[in-house]
């Protein structure tokens, strides 16, 4: 899976897309520490546990980097940044019965506006599964020679 590169000073506006979301009732925000279980719990559930292993390591940071999205007190999606190496995003994700409501796009742009404001001009996006979502949604371009990137020599999930 190919890595992809971002131009930070170059994000699309974001404020449509926001108010889109958030018409729908669904809150978009940086998760809070106290929130970890429960956001690990949602990838734990709905993804890997590799990625509960990030989402841990985004809420364990300050400022926490990780957003989510909310509806009615339920965690609806997550994306990280700044986890797996510096200046990366991911990983992210929403729960199918979210899907097409704009909030992968939305946690997308959060991340990528918060590697910005800390001071980065690029961002990459590791392992990429969607390519023409990233394409799309931020301008990210494939880095060559960038399969297998840093996710080569993973360890095996443990055995129970």
């Amino acid at each position: 899976m190919i890595d992809m590169l971002v131009r930070l000073y170059d994000l699309p506006e974001s404020g449509e897309l926001y108010r889109k979301v958030e018409e729908q009732g669904i809150t978009l925000r940086r998760a809070r520490a106290f929130e970890k279980h429960t956001v690990a719990d949602f990838a734990r559930t709905h993804f890997s546990p590799k990625w509960v292993s990030e989402v841990e390591v985004a809420l364990s940071r300050q400022p926490v980097a990780c957003f989510i999205a909310t509806k009615d007190k339920a965690v609806l999606g997550f994306a990280c940044f700044d986890t797996t190496m510096k200046g990366f995003f991911g990983p992210t994700g929403v729960a199918e019965a979210a899907r097409g409501t704009g909030i992968g796009k939305a946690l997308l742009l959060k991340s990528l506006e918060a590697l910005r404001d800390i001071g980065y001009a690029y961002a990459f996006i590791g392992g990429v599964g969607p390519r023409e979502f990233y394409e799309k949604a931020c301008g990210a371009i494939e880095i060559p020679g960038s399969d297998p990137g840093i996710y080569s020599d993973i360890l095996p999930e443990p055995k129970p």
